[in-house]
């Protein structure tokens, strides 16, 4: 519609009074029209789907479908529709997550501290289990029988096992045991076994099972739902190793988001699976199938500090078992180690 298409005239059609006044008073009409339209579009444009991204801790497919009750009674809470981001790797969930097409995500530890000091999120809760206790393990997995199946050996002849490990920015199957174990034994897992894959703790236990590689780092919880759904394969492996405890998983949302809205996504966790009677039940039997979990509980930022000065202690175990130029080389590293690691801790504390 066009300002000259609106033309007024008298009861026998001749066309009354200046034309400049009638072009005025057609123009504000028009402006008026289109903000009309412009209110009743808005009124009726459905809300924006809030884009959480999941963890790939199993399967893609089997994680989407284990989550998809949760999220379908958040949705309901927060009056906005879930698009779920269910991906193969850690890597396609930090993508995602850099290019801001993430809202709202389920995140363990390292990937947790990336997505707040980086990326522009915040925690607003984390995880519990049925167990009680404040986190869980990472674990070395092998075959009961066979030539590969003590730790002793493995720490003795790293390059005759093949490995089958989590990516680099997994707690469990890299961070940790790299951490605690190997670093401590001048073993890299990088460079030291004879072959290595990268794959979910799923599929790491699965290719030990299956006689594809010797070891696979693993964790407790992750170990404990292979067992129910791989019971053969679970019965041809034993653990050797354990990890201290490891704190649990972390639901981070976008810092950007309206503190309403922080609040109210807080709020549904923190009492999701609590109540009593039916409703409850089921809630609660969601969460069972959601690995294993009991309830989240409210959290901030500084529960990433654990996080923080794991990727601290690896960070200073690298440097002090890499190979530099001169001595200058690796204090000047240690140095910018140790700053970066005061000003993360000192903003993860901020933020509460």
């Amino acid at each position: 519609m066009s300002a000259d298409s609106l033309r007024f005239t008298t009861s026998g059609g001749r066309r009354d009074g200046s034309q400049a006044v009638w072009r005025a008073l057609a123009t504000v009409l028009l402006a008026v029209a289109c903000q009309a339209g412009a209110w009743a579009q808005g009124g009726s444009a459905a809300p924006v789907p809030l884009r959480f991204g999941i963890l790939p801790l199993g399967g893609a497919f089997e994680s989407r479908n284990d989550w998809d009750p949760v999220l379908a009674d958040l949705s309901r809470a927060v009056g906005r529709p879930i698009r779920v981001l269910s991906v193969t790797s850690y890597e396609a969930l930090e993508q995602a997550i850099q290019r801001n097409e993430v809202d709202m995500a389920f995140l363990s530890g390292r990937m947790a501290l990336d997505a707040v000091t980086q990326r522009g999120m915040r925690v607003v809760a984390q995880v519990t289990r049925h167990d009680g206790l404040p986190g869980y393990r990472a674990l070395l997995l092998t075959r009961k029988t066979g030539p590969f199946t003590t730790l002793k050996g493995l720490l003795a002849e790293p390059e005759r096992w093949r490995l089958a490990r989590g990516e680099s920015r997994s707690v469990s199957g890299f961070i940790v045991p790299q951490l605690q174990l190997f670093l401590p034994n001048h073993i890299a897992m990088e460079t030291r076994f004879l072959s290595e894959v990268v794959g979910t703790h799923q599929f790491t236990a699965l290719a030990v099972a299956n006689g594809e590689a010797d070891v696979a780092t693993n964790n407790s919880a992750d170990f404990e739902r292979f067992r129910l759904q791989f019971p053969a394969e679970a019965a041809r492996l034993q653990v050797i190793w354990e990890s201290d405890i490891i704190p649990h998983a972390q639901i981070v949302v976008r810092r950007d988001d309206p503190p309403e809205f922080r609040r109210k996504v807080q709020a549904f966790l923190v009492d999701y699976a609590r109540s009593a009677g039916p409703r409850g039940d089921t809630e609660r039997g969601y969460l069972k199938a959601l690995h294993d979990l009991a309830g989240f509980v409210a959290a901030d930022n500084s529960s990433l500090l654990p996080a923080a000065t794991l990727a601290y202690q690896l960070a200073k175990q690298n440097a002090n078992t890499a190979q530099w130029v001169n001595e200058a080389a690796k204090q000047a590293r240690l140095q910018r180690i140790e700053s970066s690691y005061a000003e993360q801790r000192e903003a993860l504390r901020a933020e509460r």
